[in-house]
């Protein structure tokens, strides 16, 4: 079968199109043939030799591709809920090495969900990493209750477009930041409000959050804390905050949890492909690419212009 790996860690041209074995079926995965596979910036990072890299270095030469959605083809003698023919989609074995940009992968079962009828591959490899990310963050790590006062940051990106269809489905008032090119497809996802981070300063506009999801880190991490009621709640994705931001947000206490890593789960993949069947969730997929164009892919992401997903189809 064909894979797209590297062999070792730097720029997107070292991603190659190469031959690999079919995957063995352990008793309690299943075998996937793929029909998409949506891309991180997580991917990008970590082929860059940042991000999972360290982690990662002793399975190269490397198959990333956490996102995976299609049709199972083989089945483990311990799986019982799913069956040859199923379609189904999940991120898989993050932060491990996936192999999802393959045209057929091993999964455990228990990290999957069937696809919802009339959602297509492509939408649900979509609405893996990036969709759990935001959903975890509100319902696990973080909980928002109805009437909250929710801030999300970079809202017309992979996990923010996201984030603000879920934080209204769980009846928030959310307040967006993006650019103003962006406005008003981050205000047709569900925002009460939109900020333009490069017109205004968001804590000169706006107070009393009850919950933050602060992607960016840095100096905006304090920023944010600025705006936060006492006692409210940030969740922040990046890494690289200093003493000074702990100290911030403890002034205020706030419940802070400093680096969510997201998890598999099939149950939240249940969750969210619920939301995906009846509308309540709508990926937004910018742009396409062939598996042969999983560099062109990952350059993508790298410009920075990514709005909403960015997914290989094959």
């Amino acid at each position: 079968m064909k894979v797209v790996a590297f062999e070792e860690f730097g720029a997107a041209g070292n991603l190659k199109l190469v031959d690999r074995p079919m995957p063995a079926c352990g008793p309690d995965e299943v075998v996937i043939k793929t029909a998409a596979v949506s891309v991180n910036p997580v991917d990008v990072k970590t082929r860059q030799g940042e991000a999972l890299a360290s982690q990662l270095e002793h399975a190269l030469p490397l198959v990333l591709g956490w996102d995976i959605a299609g049709e199972v083809v083989a089945v483990g003698r311990n799986v019982q809920n799913l069956s040859e023919g199923d379609d189904v989609f999940g991120m898989i074995l993050f932060p491990k090495p996936p192999n999802g940009y393959a045209q057929y992968v091993a999964a455990p079962a228990d990290e999957l969900a069937l696809i919802p009828a009339g959602v297509s591959y492509e939408a649900a490899a979509a609405s893996t990493l990036a969709a759990l990310t935001a959903w975890q963050a509100f319902t696990h790590f973080g909980q928002i209750k109805a009437g909250d006062r929710v801030l999300i940051h970079a809202a017309s990106g992979g996990v923010g477009h996201f984030a603000v269809q879920m934080a209204k489905h769980l009846g928030a008032y959310v307040i967006a930041t993006s650019s103003a090119k962006n406005k008003a497809f981050v205000e047709s996802l569900g925002a009460d409000e939109h900020i333009d981070y490069k017109a205004v300063r968001f804590e000169d506009e706006i107070g009393d959050i009850d919950f933050c999801l602060e992607t960016q880190g840095g100096a905006q991490f304090q920023r944010s804390v600025s705006v936060m009621r006492d006692g409210g709640t940030i969740i922040n994705l990046p890494s690289g905050l200093v003493d000074s931001d702990r100290e911030a947000a403890e002034r205020k206490g706030l419940f802070v949890n400093y680096f969510m890593h997201v998890f598999p789960s099939g149950e939240n993949m249940r969750e969210i492909a619920a939301m995906l069947g009846d509308g309540t969730l709508v990926p937004h997929i910018s742009e396409r690419y062939t598996l042969e164009e999983t560099a062109e892919a990952h350059e993508h992401i790298e410009s920075g212009r990514t709005v909403g997903k960015v997914v290989i189809t094959l």
